[in-house]
């Protein structure tokens, strides 16, 4: 029990660890971070925005493409030869996105990181143990 303990901490501390290095200073840029869901029968059920290499992306089944700022709140989604308008609420917190692309107008919701969390701690504490 104490080494899967031991190796839980030592994962999450890599995972913080490698996420720290990757830590964008801008904090909009963070703020745009996480999963996106669309409507039943969107041609894109989810989109995730992400950090790699210091570069903002969205990826999703149709592909991935790098975001470049236009405007506050506005990207363009470059691989796509679209836009991609985030929205906030009454506190600036961000809440979703609206993605003009490819003749599509998809109108997405922020998944909330709580629900993020949960299935990443539901899957740790669900992975196999291995003696």
């Amino acid at each position: 029990m104490k080494k899967i303990l031991l190796f839980a901490f030592m994962l999450v501390g890599f995972v913080s660890a490698s996420n720290a290095q990757n830590a964008p200073s801008d904090t909009t840029v963070n703020q745009l971070l996480g999963k996106y869901t669309f409507a039943e029968g969107s041609p894109v059920a989810e989109v995730t925005v992400v950090l790699e290499n210091g570069v903002l992306m969205m990826n999703s089944q149709a592909g991935a493409s790098t975001l470049e700022k236009s405007a506050e709140d506005v990207y363009v989604i470059t691989q796509f030869q679209g836009t991609a308008k985030f929205t906030r609420d009454e506190s600036k917190k961000v809440t979703g996105v609206t993605i003009l692309a490819m003749g599509y107008e998809l109108v997405g919701t922020k998944v909330p990181v709580e629900t993020v969390a949960f299935s990443f701690k539901k899957a740790v504490l669900l992975a196999p143990v291995v003696k």
